[in-house]
């Protein structure tokens, strides 16, 4: 089998962390003798663009501003395009079998001219719907600039689906749902292929239940994962709320953080709401070994996807970790959870409903057994079914299938 040899340029700041990034590509994608030089502006402050060398690969690094008023954010979205200009100087120097961007919209133009001047196959991967998001936002009174965001989101969601997707010759989705979804927007079936959130098995530990533990009286039930107003976490102080009914020395641990202090604020003003904001914990985001710490002491994990399309449509990183981590599940019927969880039977699927959601988690927590039982079921599934080696198989067949060098 031959080698590819690509350019990818991504939504993703450098270093990236996303195990879609920094494991399928960077770790499984290089391991197999592929060949990737990267497009990623600085997660750093950043004042002038540079080359750099990462491990062996070449990386064109944009600068970046880390402000948050309007301008400073501006600046940093064309620090960011400038950088992505470096495609052009990227095919001087060697011939790219493909550029793969992913989530990225006035790049993904920039790259259509590259390709086509290059002759060059082009690739998009779409993790997240971005306009629709943006959309939602400001229907949803969410949205920190609201008039900027309804115009971004109606402008990017007319360039993707009618001008990029059209174009490349291939298309990565996140989800089952999400083809369908890009489906509905007029893009071609044949030229999709879902790819699922997964992860580096032999990198996750596997903590199930400390049986020595069985008698400990605090009960920890815990969230991993973003803490912004769209994922409405106040939800999850009102299924606490009734948890403490039944085991009043419960405490919800929500590991990471939002991307505004409001974000936060809002659950913090819902548990004072409440008089349980001593049975709260937000961490704050932390690295991931650190964050994984807390779910090695958690009793019950929890994944709640409030219920709207553009959240229907994502591929849930939390619950494959939470599985290969051995600890049972409470989510609710998002498609890929609902599927996965009847796959696998490693935890409990429930509406989106807050009492169903509390009941389940006291069921876990009176039935030790049956947690640690889901626990066990849940590694056997992220092993067979969602460990990024196997998940690599899928992305670099299509890739190679693409370029006619299999």
């Amino acid at each position: 089998m031959k080698k590819l040899i690509f350019l990818f340029v991504s939504k993703d700041k450098f270093p990236p962390f996303r195990v879609d990034v920094a494991v399928l590509f960077k770790d499984k994608m290089i391991s197999r003798g592929h060949r990737i030089d990267w497009i990623l502006q600085s997660e750093a402050p950043t004042k002038q663009p540079k080359i750099i060398i990462w491990e062996g690969d070449k990386v064109f690094l944009g600068a970046t501003d880390n402000g948050t008023s309007k301008i400073k954010r501006l600046k940093k979205h064309i620090h960011r395009i400038c950088n992505d200009f470096n495609m052009f100087s990227a095919f001087k120097k060697k011939q790219y079998d493909f550029i793969l961007v992913k989530d990225l919209i006035i790049s993904a133009l920039i790259a259509i001219i590259t390709s086509k001047i290059n002759k060059s196959k082009l690739v998009y991967w779409l993790s997240y719907p971005f306009p629709e998001s943006a959309i939602y936002e400001v229907q949803n009174g969410t949205a920190r600039f609201p008039m900027l965001y309804w115009i971004r989101g109606h402008i990017t969601k007319l360039i993707l689906y009618r001008v990029i997707l059209p174009i490349v010759d291939h298309i990565f989705v996140q989800s089952d749902q999400m083809k369908i979804d890009i489906i509905k927007e007029g893009a071609i079936e044949k030229k999709i292929t879902p790819v699922p959130m997964g992860v580096s098995i032999k990198n996750i530990p596997f903590f199930n239940y400390d049986k020595k533990k069985d008698d400990k009286k605090e009960k920890i039930i815990l969230y991993l994962g973003t803490l912004i107003k769209i994922r409405r976490m106040t939800f999850l102080v009102k299924v606490l709320n009734i948890v403490l009914g039944q085991f009043k020395d419960t405490k919800l641990y929500l590991v990471g953080g939002g991307q505004e202090p409001s974000d936060e604020q809002i659950i913090i003003d819902e548990a004072r709401k409440n008089g349980i904001e001593d049975k709260i914990v937000i961490t704050g985001n932390l690295p991931q070994k650190e964050a994984w710490q807390y779910v090695k002491e958690a009793d019950v994990c929890l994944s709640p996807y409030y219920p709207i399309p553009i959240l229907n449509s994502t591929s849930p990183t939390k619950i494959i970790e939470y599985m290969a981590m051995g600890k049972a599940v409470v989510a609710n019927d998002h498609p890929e959870q609902k599927l996965v969880l009847e796959e696998s039977g490693a935890g409990i699927c429930v509406p989106y409903d807050e009492k169903k959601f509390a009941d389940a988690i006291i069921l876990l927590l009176r039935d030790k057994k049956k947690a640690q039982i889901m626990g066990t079921l849940g590694r056997k599934y992220a092993e067979e079914k969602r460990d990024y080696e196997k998940i690599a198989n899928i992305v670099e067949d299509q890739l190679l299938l693409l370029t006619d060098r299999s």
